[in-house]
């Protein structure tokens, strides 16, 4: 699929039944292609135990079908009934502070419940069994948003059991777990398996290693938990796509590894109802508050594209204001269009909007949609039909392999979630760092982990990799291409220990250093760094002391240990010994980018080009006009080489010659 497919999120349980053929008619003559339902439909369907009413969905399915709709069917697994909440209470989370969470809402399930995993599987195979050789359902997504509500991490009993057991596995005998949690430090010895407990409502901190085991322990549920449907709809729907809706932003499981087992990886957009949730300056949140971060479609479309080795689907994208954020406002009039056309840019196969008609009643009410209530035309059916005529004028074009990836490691942000060092260590926030500076300079990347294929990049980013493994260095090493490795990169081995010869561990014949002190500095410290072309840059934060025999093109200017290497080169890596952002961040990518041989466009904080095949696209997230860099004598598709404020332009590549 290369050509852009349009959808919608479909919720006719909520709707008279006479509407339904209307809404149908309707969705195919705004030029839909695609229609997801049923995701919160199990207490419809099931009543009571083993008593099915299947005879409205059946219509719903015939209806969509009939008027040339392709269904996704969903897993309804995200919302458990209540009968089966009252036969089996266990099947409910259980919050850090060891509060069950009830029922009455969504999500309510633990996912170390083999209880519910169980029912999982006995409902997903009756909807497979039901809907699976249906020719007008062309795919599946399972369940809905997994974490939503902070529900990876559960403490509940049936955690405590499952995770002694997944202990007793991974360690053989509990004097091997004392060994590597290293219980001796506080005196925390254990003597058997059933005296371990979870890691939380603790005096102090927890052992590290306990965390991060604890984290494993919990992705490791969520795969098993979506693997377990998976087979079923294998096995039951062949032929058909399975995906799931990742949460943008969310980072408490392991996403690579619950994609691997996909067909299409989708996620849900909002790019305003995470922006004030979001670490951007209040200057920056003022700036974008009715566009999003410019950023913040592309680097969910670049990782989960990635993820899905080139097959990724928008799965919600926001229509308008939505209901759940601290402060909802509305986006300006063309903004739905130009995140719709950015996710393409960025490789969506399919962008779906959230929702077809706008709630009247229950917790969704204030969350627009295509259509109000009445069923009246919102803004973001209007900027729908701009785009289903607009993507009649492209060519059917992939995204290919970018220059540059950028390393993302699940087990290392909850590392440093874990064992800080500093209580505003910005973790996943480098990563988005990282990300902006390298997209507002022009450049194209895709997102890698420790087991991906590293090899044909030029340059390959490591923001924040805490935990760098032996084979990741030797890929590393085998790749070829340059490398840009962050601060606190390989300094906990996987047992969360430090390496014995110390940061960068692994990675340390790379990178040329040895870490032998680390800091964290506040803002009054007023430390910099000193490039080598002379300019200085302040920063704050995380800070090492180093030692190297390499190349030095940075140092700290400090009263403690003043010239110390700030940056350092060496054959394949430049290693930095503290955290840059802005214009030290900016300047670093830079010359690393020039170090790799990429050609760096200067886009400025408003400005972003990307290219997906043949066709170049430039996006303008500011309120003053932005000229293509060097657009002159494109062959424009879409607008011109003068994009107006809140405006796309999309043009065909010019041949190299």
């Amino acid at each position: 699929m290369s050509r852009l497919e349009l959808g919608v999120c479909y919720y006719p349980e909520q709707w008279d039944a006479a509407q339904w053929r209307d809404d149908a008619a309707r969705m195919v003559d705004m030029g839909l292609d695609w229609v997801r339902i049923a995701e919160f439909t199990w207490g419809l369907i099931e009543p009571a135990r083993g008593q099915f009413d299947w005879g409205w969905l059946d219509q719903v399915v015939d209806i969509l079908g009939q008027a040339g709709l392709r269904v996704m069917m969903s897993t309804p697994t995200a919302a458990p009934p209540k009968w089966l909440i009252d036969e089996y209470p266990e099947i409910l989370p259980v919050g850090p502070d060891g509060q069950v969470r009830g029922f009455g809402s969504r999500r309510h399930y633990c996912f170390s419940s083999d209880v519910y995993l169980d029912e999982a599987r006995r409902i997903a195979t009756e909807y497979a069994r039901r809907y699976g050789q249906n020719p007008h359902v062309c795919a599946w997504q399972i369940d809905n948003e997994y974490n939503d509500h902070d529900t990876v991490l559960s403490y509940s009993d049936a955690a405590r059991q499952g995770f002694r057991r997944w202990l007793a596995d991974r360690y053989g005998t509990i004097d091997e777990l004392n060994r590597i949690w290293g219980t001796v430090f506080w005196g925390s010895i254990y003597t058997s398996f059933d005296q371990i407990e979870l890691p939380n409502n603790l005096v102090a901190s927890p052992n590290p290693t306990q965390a991060l085991d604890f984290a494993r322990y919990s992705s490791d549920r969520v795969r098993l938990f979506n693997r377990a449907q998976v087979d079923i709809l294998r096995a039951l729907s062949p032929g058909r796509d399975i995906t799931h809706n990742f949460m943008a932003g969310s980072f408490e499981f392991d996403h690579h590894a619950v994609a691997a087992d996909l067909d299409i990886v989708g996620f849900d957009s909002y790019p305003l109802g995470n922006l004030l949730g979001s670490a951007l300056s209040e200057k920056d949140k003022r700036r974008y508050l009715r566009t999003g971060a410019p950023d913040y479609q592309g680097f969910h479309c670049d990782l989960y594209r990635s993820q899905g080795k080139g097959r990724m689907w928008v799965l919600e994208q926001q229509p308008g204001p939505v209901d759940w954020a601290e402060k909802n406002p509305s986006p300006l009039d063309g903004m739905v269009r130009l995140w719709t056309w950015a996710a393409y840019a960025h490789g969506a196969q399919a962008v779906m909007f959230f929702r077809w008609r706008q709630a009247a009643f229950a917790q969704e009410q204030f969350h627009t949609a295509l259509l109000r209530s009445d069923g009246s035309l919102d803004q973001a059916a209007l900027e729908l039909a701009q785009v289903a005529l607009e993507r009649e004028a492209l060519p059917s074009v992939i995204r290919t392999r970018a220059q540059v990836a950028m390393m993302l490691d699940y087990e290392s942000l909850w590392a440093a979630d874990i064992l800080p060092h500093d209580d505003a260590f910005p973790n996943a926030q480098i990563l988005r760092g990282w990300y902006t500076g390298l997209r507002s300079l022009g450049i194209d990347l895709d997102f890698v982990g420790p087991d991906d294929d590293l090899s044909g990049y030029a340059l390959i980013v490591l923001p924040q990799c805490m935990i760098a493994l032996a084979a990741l260095a030797a890929k590393l090493q085998d790749s070829g291409a340059k490398l840009l490795i962050g601060a606190r990169a390989g300094s906990k081995t996987a047992d969360m220990h430090t390496p014995p010869n110390l940061a960068p561990g692994e990675l340390a014949s790379l990178a040329g250093v040895r870490v032998t002190r680390v800091e964290s500095l506040p803002e009054l410290a007023g430390e910099s760094v000193r490039l080598g072309d002379g300019k200085t840059h302040s920063f704050t934060g995380w800070r090492e002391v180093i030692e190297t025999d390499n190349a030095v093109t940075g140092r700290f200017v400090s009263v403690y240990r003043d010239g110390s290497p700030a940056i350092v080169r060496s054959e394949r890596a430049t290693y930095l010994a503290m955290v840059p952002r802005d214009a030290l961040l900016r300047d670093i990518l830079v010359e690393a980018l020039e170090w790799a041989g990429i050609r760096v466009t200067d886009c400025g904080p408003d400005l972003r080009i990307t290219r997906r095949g043949g066709l170049g696209f430039a996006f303008n997230f500011g309120d003053i006009a932005q000229a293509v860099p060097n657009g002159g004598g494109q062959n424009y598709l879409v607008g011109t080489s003068e994009i107006p404020p809140y405006g796309i332009a999309i043009w065909r590549e010019k041949a190299a010659h």
